[in-house]
């Protein structure tokens, strides 16, 4: 039979125990509940930079011209971007010289350009997307100016693919006469209006 003295150690040793086993529990929850935070943490530091980029993306297509804007939700749209970021854009359009009435074919100064763009875009080394977008005047019926334009946005996109831009990185548009930059009326404004932009989106 155990006497009172052995009882009272007893008792004393498991309440000990018991009072070990809260700590080791506690400590336990609390690492537990430290590891979730961290975790949290980081989630919201995640969402922070999503929420970040996305503010910051919506500011730069407020900023764009209507031309590039949608240039950049087609790209979009198309799954084409890696960032989403409008880089710069080309415009071929010189007093009338190039792109005469009714043509598509693109004259020595036109090519020069484009040979200095495609090495420009050769030395920036970025993963770009190029919307060709081609214009004309309102000479001809609505069906013949875009197939006008769309010949000239084509014409550039096989040049620059001789340059060595990939194919696959290229799309054309074509606007017809829809988009004039002047006046219709006067021989400087068509002149003008017979164009072609060039849209460079990383």
């Amino acid at each position: 039979m155990i006497g009172t003295k052995s009882r009272l150690l007893l008792a004393a040793a498991m309440m000990g125990a018991m009072g070990l086993g809260g700590c080791a529990t506690k400590d336990y929850v609390n690492k537990q509940v430290g590891m979730v935070d961290t975790k949290v943490q980081a989630h919201d530091t995640r969402l922070a930079a999503q929420d970040a980029k996305l503010a910051n993306h919506d500011s730069q297509l407020a900023g764009l011209d209507k031309t590039s804007r949608e240039a950049l939700e087609r790209a979009e749209a198309a799954g084409k971007l890696a960032e989403g970021k409008f880089l710069y854009t080309m415009v071929l359009q010189d007093d009338g010289v190039k792109f005469r009435v009714n043509q598509a074919a693109l004259s020595d100064d036109d090519q020069a350009k484009l040979n200095a763009f495609a090495e420009k875009l050769k030395a920036d080394n970025h993963n770009v997307y190029i919307e060709i977008q081609g214009h004309t005047d309102a000479s001809g019926g609505k069906d013949l100016n875009y197939r006008l334009g769309e010949a000239r946005a084509e014409a550039v996109r096989l040049f620059l693919n001789k340059q060595g831009v990939a194919l696959n990185r290229m799309s054309t548009i074509s606007y017809g006469s829809d988009d004039p930059v002047q006046s219709n009326k006067t021989r400087a404004g068509r002149a003008a209006n017979r164009r072609v932009v060039l849209v460079v989106l990383s």
